[in-house]
């Protein structure tokens, strides 16, 4: 090979790992290997760490579990989460799980390596000359959680928002030429007080890692800048609202600017183009806000979930420091609510939903490209569905824009579930905390057309309907782009009477078959008859299946099914580990039985606004709960077999969504059911040390449990 190439690639690696990559639009890429340290005694600020060289490396962005940073998991590991059976620590059975040479739990999916505490990443960056006299900021996403930051041995500020980046504004630390930037990261909750539940930090789903794990760069501007940009479209005038907020730094220069804003739609076969409107503006100390209505025309396309027509909108602004020039992606849609229905620009529309409960195996936490975001929706557009709501979590940017892309509609969470040890309403930091999150995210991806719904997160404990009262009615008078429950509850939970809708368990479920037998013409309408606003069932579903033993080796990344591997063991120590791919398939076809009852009763029940799966996809934690119609990583596990052609769990949950519907609702499929042959059922009890989950999956029972598996000899489940 040429040598002189070998050297040509080694400075090239160089220049990335240390210096940073400069991009065409004043942006330093400080992706690659940094300066890492753990700090387990929190005592890096006292001593200095900002200032020194760390003696360990680490590949950014990533976590410290991707990176095998941290501590083998034991007994002695303080997981992030409620551990629903303590027996696990003192069961007979389970003495061989609880070494350190062979640790497994059941609970949830057991990680390489764990950490919770305090981490340093540092590293040094070259910052160009003609940056000078320009605004620099440094973009960090998806941080988990806290992190402050000392540019050239000075502290620059702390951030601890877990829905969107932290940006810190370094124009007065950096210099031309060679910076040292220092990060401290820590991962504990206490600072946060979301609840150790929440599906945004906890071990139940994608785990309590430390790192960074989305775009790290440093951002150049103008000193006269673009702060914010809000589109707010009105289908019926035909058109857009821009409101742009401009900024300028330590108020240097003539406060005068240029704004010019231009519209063209990008994805659709007619391109669309808005002529370019301009706008003289003045700032006063230093900051302007700016409100321009863009003509969208007879030509306006609009967005759903059969056309999802984008625009992109381009703003430049000009002033003597220069042009700072910005896009934003938005859709000309109207998601609104009237009586108990939703309509999505005036098309009456029935939410056919899924809960995405950040369950990623492979990395521990939520894709942050596009296209990952693009596979999940359109996997499950596939089964019919046109909904998702996020579990206690809010995605990162990626999702919001795969989901304009594909049509789907979503509800994302501020990050909490504030129970379990935290209360909401009762003055704990977490009643501002989930205020100011829910504020950071509209903020950052409010524009975006698929982000419809909004709530403050899932099930609270202590005097939470006053909080999510006052909660609904803020947001109601300040943004009509969205629709607002105040948050995501069980049946047990109170009425929330300010909620624009509701999302509440209490009407879902097979009670009935405990009284006679399945038949195909009841539906839900005396439990929601009284509900005078939109109705979507929480959690629907839950019907486990038999685990799929085949799947461990799927688990290839930082987090390992060995509570299958538990559970595989308990089915040999008592002989019936040979049956393991009967159990499967046995359970599988009465979790679809149960899902296609279910969800076919609720389609019939007139105004019944929509449903939410538990998820489409299996959900680790809380006992490990299979409750999905494909496992974790959204392949389908092939249960049920249908002599006729077509997507068959489409057919098997008897639903399908067609454009040419006259309200949006979908078309159900009603098929007669041949109902499985029971002659050859079989009893199995069996005596056996396990920690079994319920037919919810929501809880685990204790100790020695008796297990009882029916087995179906079954025919074909539906007919031809």
């Amino acid at each position: 090979m040429n040598k002189h190439y070998i050297w040509a690639s080694a400075f090239a690696m160089l220049a990335l790992t240390y210096g940073g990559k400069l991009s065409a639009q004043g942006r330093l890429d400080l992706a690659g290997q940094w300066e890492f340290q753990i700090d387990r005694a929190d005592k890096g600020t006292a001593d200095k760490w900002y200032d020194r060289p760390l003696e360990d490396r680490i590949l950014l962005p990533g976590s410290m579990p991707q990176r095998l940073k941290g501590d083998r998991p034991s007994v002695e590991t303080q997981w992030t989460g409620s551990l629903y059976d303590s027996s696990y620590f003192y069961n007979p059975y389970m003495e061989k799980y609880r070494r350190e040479e062979n640790f497994k739990l059941p609970f949830f999916l057991t990680p390489d390596r764990h950490y919770v505490g305090t981490a340093w990443y540092r590293r040094t960056v070259e910052v160009p000359v003609d940056w000078k006299n320009r605004r620099v900021v440094l973009y960090l996403e998806r941080p988990h959680i806290e992190t402050e930051l000392w540019v050239n041995g000075k502290k620059v500020g702390g951030d601890n928002s877990l829905c969107v980046p932290h940006c810190y504004d370094v124009t007065d630390y950096v210099k031309s030429g060679e910076n040292a930037l220092a990060l401290r990261v820590s991962n504990r909750i206490d600072g946060v007080c979301v609840g150790a539940d929440s599906h945004s930090v906890t071990d139940q789903t994608q785990g309590n890692w430390n790192g960074v794990v989305g775009r790290m760069e440093l951002r150049s501007t103008p000193l006269l800048y673009v702060e914010d940009i809000q589109v707010y479209p009105n289908i019926h005038d035909r058109t857009a609202t821009v409101r742009i907020r401009l900024k300028q730094h330590r108020g240097k220069g003539r406060p005068d600017a240029e704004v010019k804003l231009s519209a063209k739609s990008f994805n659709t076969d007619v391109v669309h183009e808005i002529p370019v409107v301009s706008r003289r503006v003045k700032l006063k100390k230093g900051q302007a806000e700016v409100e321009v209505v863009l003509d969208m025309g007879e030509k306006m396309q609009l967005w759903d979930e059969f056309n999802p027509a984008l625009y992109e909108l381009t703003a430049e602004v000009s002033s003597e420091h220069g042009t700072d020039k910005q896009t934003r992606t938005f859709g000309m849609r109207e998601f609104k609510i009237d009586g108990r229905m939703f309509y999505v620009n005036g098309r009456l529309t029935q939410l056919r939903g899924t809960v995405e409960n950040c369950d990623f195996p492979l990395t521990g936490y939520a894709p942050m490209d596009e296209e990952s975001w693009e596979r999940v929706f359109r996997i499950c557009r596939s089964y019919g569905l046109n909904h998702m709501r996020f579990h206690s979590f809010c995605p990162p940017e990626a999702a919001f824009a795969a989901a304009d892309r594909v049509g789907f509609y979503l509800q994302p969470e501020g990050p909490s579930w504030p129970n379990h040890g935290v209360k909401l309403g009762n003055g704990m930091y977490i009643d501002r905390y989930l205020m100011e999150e829910t504020q950071r995210m509209n903020k950052a991806y409010g524009n975006y057309a698929s982000f419809c719904m909004m709530a403050c997160g899932n099930e609270p404990a202590g005097n939470w309907v006053a909080w999510v009262s006052d909660f609904v009615d803020y947001w109601k008078k300040t943004d009509s782009r969205h629709v607002y429950t105040g948050a995501s509850v069980g049946g047990g939970w109170a009425w929330q009477p300010k909620s624009m809708y509701h999302v509440k368990a209490g009407v879902r479920g097979l009670d009935e078959w405990r009284r006679r037998a399945p038949e195909s013409m009841s539906d839900f309408r005396a439990k929601i008859d009284t509900v005078s606003v939109p109705f979507v069932s929480h959690e629907t579903g839950q019907w486990c299946v038999f685990p799929n033993f085949d799947e461990i080796s799927k688990y290839t990344g930082v987090n390992k099914a060995k509570n299958f591997e538990i559970f595989r063991d308990i089915l040999n120590d008592n002989h019936m580990g040979g049956m393991a791919h009967k159990f499967m398939m046995a359970s599988g076809k009465l979790q679809t039985l149960c899902y296609k009852h279910e969800i076919e009763r609720t389609l019939r029940t007139p105004d019944y606004a929509g449903f939410q799966l538990l998820a489409l996809n299996d959900y680790s934690g809380q006992g490990t709960a299979l409750v999905g119609l494909t496992d974790v990583f959204l392949t389908k596990r092939n249960t049920v077999h249908r002599k006729t052609s077509g997507s068959s769990v489409r057919r098997q949950c008897c639903w399908r969504a067609f454009p040419s519907s006259p309200i949006g609702t979908g078309t159900l499929l009603r098929r007669r059911l041949r109902w499985p042959i029971m002659a050859k059922r079989r009893f199995v009890m069996q005596k056996c040390p396990t920690v079994s989950a319920t037919s919810t999956g929501k809880r685990i029972r204790k100790g020695l449990c008796t297990t009882v598996m029916w087995l179906w000899a079954t025919t074909s489940v539906w007919a031809a």
